[in-house]
């Protein structure tokens, strides 16, 4: 548990720094050693059905859109989902393709009383080069973590 309280606490005072209105954030790597060492723990990821089946799945992460693709509409249900999916106690970490919409996520997340929301930075693709081009700058993948097509 030495690894895991570590890791919350940097998350924590990460989030503190940053004013977020969440438990904290977590980089990629730090967020997959919390995925597996924090029981009952959940990534979920928030990118749209059109970018999970193009650029990438992550084995075993819960996908509610948070917005849809093409239209960019928000999801209604996001919350529902959310709460038929995941235990109201359960340590929550949102990621999307650059931590964006995760930020967001995790932020409804934890208003609606989800007690122990992360956001994991960078996301699944980082962020832009100078070409204006992900997946070259940080993310999960990048990072070599776990992901298919």
């Amino acid at each position: 548990m030495g690894r895991l309280t570590d890791l919350l606490q940097l998350a924590q005072e990460r989030g503190q720094e940053l004013g977020l209105p969440y438990a904290g954030a977590l980089t990629p790597h730090e967020a997959y050693e919390v995925w597996q060492l924090a029981p009952g723990a959940k990534l979920v990821d928030v990118r749209t059905h059109a970018e999970w089946d193009w650029v990438g799945r992550i084995p075993g992460a819960i996908e509610i859109e948070w917005m849809s693709y093409p239209d960019g509409v928000p999801n209604a249900y996001f919350l529902t989902e959310l709460k038929q999916q995941v235990d109201r106690e359960a340590l929550l970490l949102f990621i999307c393709r650059s931590g964006v919409r995760s930020h967001h996520a995790a932020a409804l997340a934890g208003e609606a009383a989800q007690r122990e929301c992360y956001n994991v930075l960078e996301g699944f693709e980082g962020d832009l080069d100078a070409n204006g081009q992900r997946g070259k700058i940080g993310g999960w993948r990048l990072a070599g973590l776990p992901w298919h097509n």
